[in-house]
Order: C-alpha cells, then structure tokens, then sequence
C-alpha cells in the first residue's frame, strides 16, 4: 500500500491536523498519508445527533476524496473514536476500511480485558453498542468517561495528561483491567506520555488505527469498484455519482 486516506468525521481541521502527524509518523516514508475533513457536521462528535451526522459526513468525504484526482487509497481509516459510518463504508469501498475505536479494541483486547477512558459522558452507550457490534463486548469491563470533552482535552494537553492518568490509574484498578483504552483523535500521543504512570498497557486509539489500516488487519473488502447500492437523492454530487441511476 502506498497511500492512506484518513476521514476526519468532524469538522475540526486542527484534529486532522494532529491525524495527519502522527498517522504520517506511524506509517514512515514509504507511505503517503492524506487525512480529509468531513464538509459538514459537528467541530466535534460528543452525542447521538452529531454522531450520526458524522456518519453521513464520512461517507460524502470519502466520495468527495475518490474523485478530486489524488492518487486512490489502498486503505481507509475513519479518524475517530466511535468509528461513525464504518459500516457504510465497508460496504462500499473497494479496500479495508477501519476505524479507531475498531482497531483499539482489538489491540487491547489481545492483553485480555480492557476499559475505555475518554473525555464526554455521552460517548458511553455509544461506545458500549459499538464494542458489542464488532464482537469485543465480551472484553470490554467498562467505560470511564471524564467530565471534559474531547475538544476540551486537546484544548489543554498538560491538564488533560494529568486528569487522563488518573483515570486511567483509576479505571485498571476498579475495573482490574489488563489494557486501558485512551480513546479520541485529539487524545493522540496521550498513551505514551502516561504510560510511565499507569501500571497495564495503555492503547493510543490513534495508533492503533494506523497500525491496523497499514498492515491491512481490516476485513478484506467485498466489491471491486467504490459504489453505494442505492440511488441518491439530496446528497452531493460525489456521492450521488457512487450511487445507482435514479429510476425513470
């Protein structure tokens, strides 16, 4: 594989910035990465209503990417903890596709049960239906969120690493884990920074992505060519393009 797309499904550009960094990092020079920015939806993902926005702002950024030219991806890694319209764009894409929170889950899952910290109270039924869809409900003890939001956190990286390493001092103990998820694209290089402080491994969600999108661990992909199985309507016209013809 020589490029990776990265999907930003909130409108945050500062947050693809920090993708692009460290997905770039992760992936060395033999990779091209390119992170977009979903066109519409939230500055953040932090409840129910703007995940799934995030879902559709997914699907129109990847469609949006395939045909402004740029070389096309041999993978796609949806840049968010919670995975917004994963499924979707399994189902259309002619190459894996993973997500963050996807990733993560499996790498912590391989130490054996894990918990989740992150930022937003909201996140918590949302992550817990997530982990039981993608088959790691089993492992999953539970979720501790911190008041602060994503966006807040990575307004604040030095008082967030503070907060962050207590809970997840907190969430091993309580929980008796053997992994701790820090979940969240603006949490990036978090993991390692509170690593020293935090006695079970800690997963950066951001680099387990990159780590399953560039070793191809993603399921492998069911169709030849980008396409949706449906003829759309009031969509843009990128997406409208991947769709079938509309009847009559």
């Amino acid at each position: 594989m020589n490029h990776l797309l990265v999907i930003n499904p909130n409108t945050s550009t500062h947050v693809s910035a920090l993708l692009q960094r460290h997905v770039q990092a992760a992936a060395g020079a033999g990779v091209v990465v390119r992170t977009v920015t979903a066109r519409f939806g939230a500055p953040y993902i932090a409840c129910e209503a703007s995940y799934a926005v995030a879902a559709h702002a997914t699907l129109d950024a990847w469609a949006a990417a395939l045909a402004d030219g740029a070389p096309a991806p041999g993978a796609v890694l949806v840049g968010c903890f919670g995975d917004p319209g994963l499924f979707a764009l399994r189902e259309c894409s002619p190459v894996p596709v993973t997500g963050l929170a996807e990733a993560a889950f499996a790498a912590a899952a391989r130490h054996g049960r894990f918990g989740i910290v992150t930022g937003g109270e909201r996140w918590r039924p949302m992550l817990q239906r997530l982990a039981q869809a993608l088959g790691h409900g089993e492992w999953l003890a539970g979720i501790h969120t911190v008041a602060p939001t994503g966006a807040q956190l990575a307004a604040d990286p030095a008082a967030a690493q503070r907060l962050l390493a207590q809970a997840c001092r907190d969430a091993a103990r309580q929980m008796q884990l053997q992994a701790v998820i820090l979940g969240g694209a603006g949490l990036a290089g978090m993991a390692a920074a509170i690593q020293p402080e935090v006695d079970v491994p800690v997963i950066d969600s951001v680099m387990a992505g990159a780590h399953e999108a560039l070793h191809a661990l993603a399921p492998a992909p069911r169709r030849e060519r980008p396409g949706c199985d449906v003829p759309w309507a009031g969509v843009s016209s990128e997406l409208t393009a991947l769709g079938l013809p509309t009847p009559g």
